[in-house]
């Protein structure tokens, strides 16, 4: 079933997002979160595939419809993201997809690629609605996600050849998630690069990867979101 774009109230204020539902009528809520480029087809098409597996998928759009096919553009839209709006976006797009006749269940999961990894995590330390959170190869600078707070677990997906989220810092982040108590577990998968789950990216995708952490993903939502 086709997406469409729809708005949801956000501080006060409205944003975007790109709605996915799936043909049963019913599901478990996720929330998917753009790579630095913006919300791309690519990322739409993962709500999609959301939906034909039974989810109701909705990929805020955190530039507010400003998309980039260049590095050095999407750097500096990355760098100027102002974190608190996009928190308040966050539990804006938690609330509307909880909120849909559609949604099963009273949490929903985050899934993010790239920058959208870290605010996956972001945004569940933040938000006692989320269930499950996952993060793919997720980095940002300047998101600090407040693990003393995290209710939900993880489970993260990382390329050994990646030189922006590198093995060692997976492996960091996910022992400070254990040691503070939290359900974490992490995969790094050999000889593949940063944003090996993106089809549209030639250069970096590797297929049994990314379907090997898609069907651990969907285990995973459905073990914790029913």
């Amino acid at each position: 079933m086709a997406g469409k774009m729809v708005e949801f109230s956000s501080n006060g204020s409205t944003s975007s997002g790109y709605l996915s539902t799936p043909a049963s009528g019913k599901g478990p809520g996720v929330v998917v979160i753009q790579e630095w480029w913006g919300l791309v087809e690519h990322i739409k098409d993962v709500a999609d595939r959301f939906a034909r597996e039974g989810f109701v998928a909705l990929a805020p759009d955190l530039y507010y419809g400003k998309t980039t096919r260049s590095p050095d553009e999407a750097g500096k839209l990355f760098m100027a993201l102002n974190i608190d709006r996009v928190e308040k976006d966050l539990r804006g797009a938690i609330q509307f997809v909880l909120a849909l006749e559609e949604t099963a269940g009273k949490k929903v999961g985050t899934v993010g690629f790239c920058m959208g990894g870290q605010l996956s995590l972001y945004a569940a330390c933040a938000n006692s609605s989320v269930g499950a959170c996952v993060i793919y190869y997720g980095i940002h600078p300047n998101v600090h996600p407040a693990i003393a707070n995290l209710q939900a677990p993880v489970l993260g997906f990382f390329g050994e050849r990646d030189g922006s989220v590198t093995p060692e810092a997976a492996r960091k982040l996910e022992a400070q998630l254990k040691s503070a108590g939290k359900q974490a577990e992490f995969h790094i998968y050999p000889g593949v690069n940063h944003a090996f789950f993106n089809d549209t990216r030639p250069d970096v995708y590797n297929e049994a990867c990314a379907k090997k952490s898609w069907e651990r993903m969907l285990r995973f939502f459905r073990e914790h979101l029913g």
